[in-house]
């Protein structure tokens, strides 16, 4: 999938976040790289293939009068990594909608294990559907 395109389904995924949420947006860029640079993947402790999304910033709950004259926080999709673990269009837009949702619920303030929780927690109920 050329970069273009894969822009576009991260866009389509974070316009699909509903509009409560989406105005609550405040100095965040929302990117795409192809895969994690070395220093984002050690901070981590992953392999660079092995990390789909990143937030880095300061959560939106976290935030108080003091927060302003900060750099944007970032929400970083990475191409090559989601695009490995797909074999069509549909799973790479499927998957892309998910790592945007997760890193969204970063900004939020939810921790990894809250947001593997709900993520488990929809599955769930999708498959009873």
């Amino acid at each position: 999938m050329d970069t273009t395109r894969f822009r576009e389904l991260v866009k389509e995924a974070v316009d699909g976040i509903p509009d409560y949420f989406r105005q609550k947006f405040a100095n965040l860029e929302i990117q795409t790289m192809p895969v994690a640079p070395p220093d984002i993947a050690q901070d981590l402790d992953k392999h660079p293939m092995g990390l789909l999304g990143v937030y880095q910033g300061i959560p939106y709950k976290r935030r108080g009068p003091w927060y302003g004259n900060v750099m944007p926080d970032r929400i970083i999709i990475f191409q090559k990594p989601i695009e490995a673990r797909c074999s069509t269009e549909d799973q790479v837009r499927s998957l892309v909608r998910e790592v945007v949702i997760h890193e969204v619920g970063h900004y939020f303030g939810l921790s990894e294990e809250e947001l593997r929780r709900l993520q488990k927690d929809a599955r769930d109920s999708a498959q009873r559907d």
